[in-house]
Parts: structure tokens; sequence; C-alpha cells
């Protein structure tokens, strides 16, 4: 019998920072209901739907970055008029309602709010879309801290999966024992746009993470090193908050940690909201779709051969996801008290606009979403 290591490659290959991934060996279909088996050494990639799970695809070979791959040109995107929303203007207006009463109430101080964009993008000639070079050509247009992707084809022996982000937003960073989260709350076209609301959102969410992670921390090693950051992003500015901590003795090896962290993290908090639990019941009650890979994670994690975890997840915002036939990506906002409908759907199109007139072939500014 061949080990997996020796078997004929499969295809399929996934791609972050400078790092080229081939040769998709494993499976784990949900890594917080099987974190052990994250324990066998080697490269794997996460990939998690906003409602979980969270699954995994071990690597059998690594090599450095093989240059700027396939042209941007190779990409063949939807019409740029094909595309629909899963809630319109009105009932995006109207659902920020629903959420700015329920803050009045008292069942929560946040919620995020998002919608799904969709257009056909079929199987040609029976190949799925080129996702690498989407991530070329989203990589020239709209660079990303946390850009990446990967795509094993469906069909195969192990399950397919169709993802790349140019997220600019860190979940969680595992290194030497430690934990790192780096929460977006507060979006403007520039700094100077960035309102009392997004700076009090922020803080918010801050606090969450915080929480979160001292479920999973040594008690007194969590802290926010930054505060209300401000990043600035092709077309956006940000209020980004880091928040770290040391993980406990018994959460740092690569068979332990992966169920209590994604338990005490999961999805993320700055695309759910505070209190996360009410949040999350009132996303689910006004979301007509259900977000898939949008809003959750995506990203690497290296397992050494003594068991040690290096790994950095990002929030899988900014993230098209592709399949069945469909291209879809999602954009959304966070709910206060204090939003104005209008403005908050304004906020959509602004976090789509860009990314999907790149996706679309369509000189950036001329899409509409």
């Amino acid at each position: 019998m061949h080990s997996a290591e020796s078997r004929p490659s499969r295809p399929g290959t996934a791609w972050f920072g400078g790092r080229v991934l081939r040769d998709p060996v494993e499976h784990v279909p949900d890594v917080a209901a099987e974190p052990w088996r994250l324990a066998v050494p080697g490269r794997w990639v996460l990939v998690g739907d906003f409602d979980g799970p969270v699954a995994a695809w071990r690597f059998g070979h690594e090599r450095g970055s093989d240059g700027p791959g396939p042209a941007a040109a190779g990409w063949r995107g939807p019409d740029p008029d094909s595309w629909t929303s899963s809630v319109d203007e009105q009932g995006y207006v109207d659902a920020v309602a629903a959420l700015r009463e329920a803050v009045r109430e008292g069942t929560v101080y946040q919620a995020n709010l998002c919608r799904v964009l969709s257009a056909p993008l079929p199987v040609d000639d029976g190949r799925e879309p080129d996702a690498r070079a989407l991530g070329v050509a989203l990589a020239a247009g709209n660079p990303a801290p946390y850009a990446g992707g990967v795509h094993v084809p469906g069909g195969g022996d192990l399950p397919g999966v169709w993802v790349v982000t140019a997220s600019p937003e860190l979940y969680l960073r595992v290194e030497d024992g430690w934990v790192t989260s780096a929460p977006i709350k507060g979006t403007a076209v520039t700094a100077a746009g960035l309102t009392d609301k997004d700076r009090a959102e922020n803080v918010m969410i801050t606090d969450l993470v915080r929480n979160d992670l001292q479920r999973v921390c040594e008690p007194g090693t969590v802290e926010v090193t930054t505060l209300l950051g401000v990043e600035e992003h092709p077309g956006l500015a940000h209020l980004v908050s880091t928040v770290r901590g040391r993980l406990r003795s018994d959460v740092r090896g690569a068979g332990d940690l992966w169920g209590p962290l994604l338990a005490a993290t999961y999805p993320p908090g700055s695309v759910s909201g505070a209190p996360k639990s009410s949040a999350l019941d009132l996303i689910a009650r006004l979301e007509p779709v259900p977000r898939g890979p949008y809003c959750g994670a995506v990203g690497w994690v290296d397992v050494g051969a003594d068991g040690s975890v290096r790994a950095e997840l990002a929030v899988g915002i900014r993230t098209f996801v592709w399949r069945d036939g469909v291209l879809r990506f999602g954009t959304g906002a966070g709910i206060t008290w204090g939003s104005d409908p209008a403005a908050e759907w304004r906020e959509t199109e602004l976090k789509a606009r860009r990314l999907v007139a790149l996706a679309s072939g369509t000189p950036v500014g001329d899409w509409r979403p």
C-alpha cells in the first residue's frame, strides 16, 4: 500500500503570500469535531463556513512563489450585468430597522448584516473557473494583507473547494504559543470619514474578541495592543484593533488546539455581533441565504514534527466562492443604534464595488452593485 505522500498527485493548489501548496492528500470535514486529526505534521489549509463547519485539506508539497502565476488576462469572469443580490435595497433597509429595534430592546449591542451577490459562471469545457487567475487579478487591482486562495476541483476522491480571498482582516494568528486577532470595525472611503459610530462599534467588538480569547489563554495575558488603529486599503479606510494572549499549555499542541480555540472564537466576532449568540440568532432570521465561507475563515496551518503550530487565518471577507456554476461575493455592514439604514446599504456597495468590478473585468468605478 502506498503512503498518502507517494500516491499519484491529485489536482489542487493553495496560495497565501509567497507560499504555493500543491497535491492535496487528506481532508478533514470538521476540524472542531476532530481536532486531533490536525496533529499530523504538514501543510494544511482551513476553510470554514460562517455557520460551520471549518474543514481542512492537507497538501503534500510546497514551494515558494512561482512568480506571478497565470496572467490576470487568463481570468474569465461573469457578465458584469448578471450579478444579483440576495436582498434588495428596501429589504436591507427594513432589516437594518429590525436590528435597530433589537438594539433598542437590549437584545444586542451590535450585529453584522450581510447580503450575498451572485452571478452565473458555468464550467467551461469540463473545467472549473481558474481560481488562481482570479487571485492574480485581485492581487493586481486590490492587494490585501491576507490575500490567497484554495482550489481543489470537485469530482475527485477528496471534496472540492474553490475560494479566493482579498481579505484585509486577521481572524487568528498562532505562533510560539501566542494567539492574535485583529478585528476590523469601521469603514469609510478615507480615514477622515470614520465616525464616532465606527469607533464605538470597534470598541464593542474588540471587547468581545478579548473575552473570546480569555477562554483559551492564560489568565492575565490577554491584552489589547492596538485600539482604533487606522489602516488604508484600496478605496477604503478601516479601524483595526489588535488583541493577543498566551495560549494555555493544554491547548498549544496541534491535536489539542482547534477544538477549544474554534469553540471560543468562531465565527469571528467582527462579522457576527455582540452578544454573539443573540446576534447569530438575528442573522439567521434576517438573512435569506447562508453566507458560506463568506464571513467564515480561510488560511493556512503548519504543523511541525514536534506538534508545534503556526497558523494564519483570515476572516473570509472580500472573498469569492464558486460552487455549482455560480460565483458569489458577500458584503455587509455592522449595525448599531446609531446606524442610518441608507448609509449602511451604501457601505455594502462601497465594499463590493471594486472587487466585483475586478472579477467581472469591468473598469473599477464603472460597476454598480
